[in-house]
Order: structure tokens, then sequence, then C-alpha cells
């Protein structure tokens, strides 16, 4: 990942123990390195809104869960001076219950690319996308459900290229396209589409304690959106070296079928101090037709040592046509533990 974002989402994500860090390096030998990393990480949720859109009753009551364990390998070899090749393969797992029969349950991360110190650094496969590394990354300082911005799956995570250019005076550049395919589908299954590509692209800036993303994202219905363009502007400042701050805006035009249109507007910062490490974001999120509603989250984490940590985290997204009863009875909450390696 260029610095510059490596900066930006340090700057934020502190509460949560990098796997990078802990990594270890299998195999290092005439400029090719093999890296095993993951996490294994159980808690206890509940809460939640106690009545869905429907007006459906739905059980908020505690359960046990994994928290997004996962399994990782990276591979870098050195071409030339200025070239390396690199891969990256991660699955995820569900650790907190019987699952002998499945194993992993998700490829998250699959793909290969090339870096250069000059010319920037091209990748393809199933990788998160660019607008979320340099644009909504700041705000992902949650384990589960505290992000209300657009996440590492938009309009990417399989089928996809992108590229971003060598940090120049603080500015890097970024594009990325994904190709949807109707290639092996039979009757019913083919949407008379053919080949659709939704394409992102955006500037990263970072200058000191001062990093900044605009992005802008073909937001196809094919992928889940509404057919819109979908855009946003995020940064944050490390006020000291205790503090940091974020502000950001998301917006998307409403589709006369689809619907979708909304303006979000969050705010947010990390405290930490020693081992302990403390999250608050407010967002304000007006949805097109159906009015506004506000949403919030909170965390408190501390770590045992470089690899282990705990965690406590409160949630409350407000979404118009879900009825709360108010307080944080409805509040979702998730506690636990996470081992690093």
């Amino acid at each position: 990942m260029n610095r510059s974002i490596q900066v930006a989402v340090v700057a934020t994500t502190v509460v949560m123990a990098s796997t990078n860090a802990s990594a270890a390096t299998l195999y290092e030998q005439d400029g090719a390195q093999l890296d095993v990393y993951g996490r294994i990480a159980m808690g206890i949720a509940g809460g939640g809104p106690k009545v869905n859109t429907a007006g459906q009753q739905v059980n908020n009551s505690a359960e046990f869960v994994d928290v997004y364990s996962r399994l990782g390998f990276r591979v870098s070899q050195q071409v030339s001076d200025d070239v390396s090749a690199f891969g990256r393969l991660e699955w995820r797992f569900t650790g907190d219950e019987r699952n002998t029969a499945q194993g992993f349950n998700e490829i998250r991360q699959s793909y290969l690319g090339l870096k250069s110190e000059r010319y920037g650094t091209l990748q393809a496969g199933n990788f998160d996308s660019l607008y979320y590394q340099f644009v909504s990354a700041p705000f992902d300082v949650y384990l589960d459900r505290g992000l209300q911005f657009s996440s590492t799956g938009l309009q990417s995570r399989g089928d996809s290229v992108g590229y971003y250019t060598p940090e120049l005076n603080g500015f890097t550049t970024f594009v990325q396209v994904k190709h949807y395919s109707e290639r092996g589908l039979i009757g019913a299954e083919q949407q008379n589409e053919g080949n659709v590509v939704a394409a992102q692209g955006g500037i990263h800036y970072q200058h000191g304690p001062l990093s900044v993303g605009v992005g802008a994202v073909e937001d196809v219905v094919r992928g889940g959106g509404n057919g819109e363009m979908l855009y946003g502007v995020m940064g944050s400042y490390q006020v000291t070296d205790s503090v940091s701050a974020r502000l950001g805006t998301e917006w998307q035009g409403q589709n006369d079928q689809y619907g979708g249109g909304y303006e979000t507007v969050g705010v947010g910062a990390t405290y930490v101090t020693g081992s302990w490490a403390f999250t608050a974001d407010y967002y304000r999120i007006n949805r097109d037709n159906q009015g506004g509603s506000d949403a919030w989250a909170a965390g408190s984490y501390y770590k045992l040592s470089s690899a282990f940590n705990v965690f406590v985290e409160l949630a409350e997204n407000d979404a118009p046509g879900i009825t709360h009863n108010g307080g944080l009875k409805d509040a979702y909450w998730l506690t636990g533990a996470r081992y690093h390696f």
C-alpha cells in the first residue's frame, strides 16, 4: 500500500493490532518473500432493532459470534531495482461454531500485481475497492457495524483491475474498473445486459498530519448499486499524538426505478492513551423520499499485548422505517477479544 495511505489509515485505526506487524515470514530468499498472517476473533453480540423495515419482529438477544476471523498469505519478489511483483490470498472462516464440513467460508482477497516506485502500482483480481482504501478508510475504525460510509466491497471484490500512482508532492491518483459478465449463463439466468463495467477513481492528498481523499464510483445496478454516481470527500487530521479527528461526506443521486438517493455527513475521533483506545462517531443521513436519520457508534479497546486485545462496541443506525423503543436498549453491542498472528 502507498505510504500516504498507510499514514492516513494508521492515524484512525490504531485501536486495532496490525496484521502486517504480526505477520510471520515463512520464506525469504533471492528477493522473494512469503508471509502468513491472520486473526482469531470471538465475541458476544446483542441488541439492535426489534422490528425490521417490514414491521416484523426480530429476535435481538445475545449470541456468541465470530468477529471476522481470517487467514492470509502475502507474497512478493523483487523483479528489478524499481519493480516488484506481489500477490495476496486471504480467507475468512467462522470460528464460533463447529464448521468442519466447510472450513473457510469466503475468499476475501485474491489478487496479484506489479509495483514500481517510479510508475505506480497495478493490480488485478479480488481486492478491497480503491475508493475505500483512499477515501472512506479513515472511518473504518470499528470491528462491526460502525461504518456508515461505503466499505471494502463497493463495485470491487473480483474481476477488478486497479492502478494508483506514486505519491507526488503529497498527491496520489487512483482508478479502478470492475467487469460484470454473463458468460456461461443460460436461459433465465441471463439478464440480457451483456458486459457491464463499473469504474471508480479519485485523488488522495497527504501532508503531515492531514489526509484527504476525494473519489467517485459508477455504482451500477449489477453490483448492487442504483445506477447513479456515488461521490465522497473524507479526511482525517492527527491533532496530537493521542487524538485524531475525521470528517467526511458521501452522496448519491436518486434513481426513478431503483431509488437509493442519499447524503451522509460523518464526524468522529479516536483517543489513545497507553494501552487504551476510545472511538466515537456520529452520522447524519438524509435519504431521498425517506427523510433523515441519525447514526452513531462508540468503542473501547485495550491491548493486553502487541497481538492480543479486548474490546467493547456500541452502534445504532436509526434508519427510517425501523421502529425503535428508544435509548440504549435497542443499540447493537459487541464485546470480545482478538488475537493477531
